[in-house]
């Protein structure tokens, strides 16, 4: 992975971080990658003025989150008596920190846009919930009603999670897998594409 910077100081930034975590390449582009996030969030709120979008009140994460450290996790798994394919394969070949977080929304809360350095399975419980994200420059709504779920990939994919109900409460449980050491919400402006969020 090449990393530059618009003053060329990529390799001095990426020895730092490496030195500063007793020479692990590995750990060092996870942090670069979080490092880029929030460096970007934060130049975009310089240069633009705009604010960084944050949840409304309504909107509840159990705290502290259930986590646990792995330094590597490999998972192959198929169906009890199958001679079939796979059915699950998870590989994560850095240290990660693994988060399962309890999340209830009351009606008509939003999480604020967001994203996260890693992918995300939730489930709904309770309620429904609305996932705007943007997709080739337009707004896109998906509904999630209790006993369905949806993967977010992470990363670059930002995305508001709503409560459209006016009379019941969302509830949501999300298994998050994270680079070790860094946040696992990363908070960013509105892409201005969804009217009225």
């Amino acid at each position: 992975m090449k990393i530059r910077t618009l003053d060329g100081r990529s390799a001095a930034i990426k020895r730092a971080i490496r030195v500063s975590l007793g020479g692990s390449a590995r750990v060092s582009r996870w942090i670069m990658a979080g490092c880029l996030i929030a460096v970007g969030a934060m130049m975009l709120l310089k240069v633009t003025g705009v604010a960084l979008a944050a949840a409304t009140p309504g909107w509840h994460t159990d705290m502290p989150p259930a986590k646990a450290f792995f330094e590597k996790i490999r998972v192959v798994s198929n169906v009890i008596g199958s001679d079939d394919d796979t059915f699950v394969k998870l590989s994560v070949k850095e240290p990660a920190d693994v988060y399962v977080n309890h999340i209830t929304a009351d009606p008509l809360a939003n999480s604020g846009w967001h994203t996260h350095p890693g992918p995300s399975v939730v489930v709904v419980k309770r309620g429904t919930a609305t996932v705007d994200e943007v997709e080739n420059g337009n707004c896109v709504e998906h509904s999630y009603p209790a006993g369905t779920g949806f993967v977010d990939q992470g990363g670059v994919h930002v995305h508001l999670v709503r409560n459209t109900s006016t009379t019941d409460t969302l509830e949501v449980y999300a298994f998050q897998v994270i680079p070790s050491g860094l946040n696992r919400v990363v908070p960013v402006s509105d892409p201005g594409v969804c009217p009225g969020l």
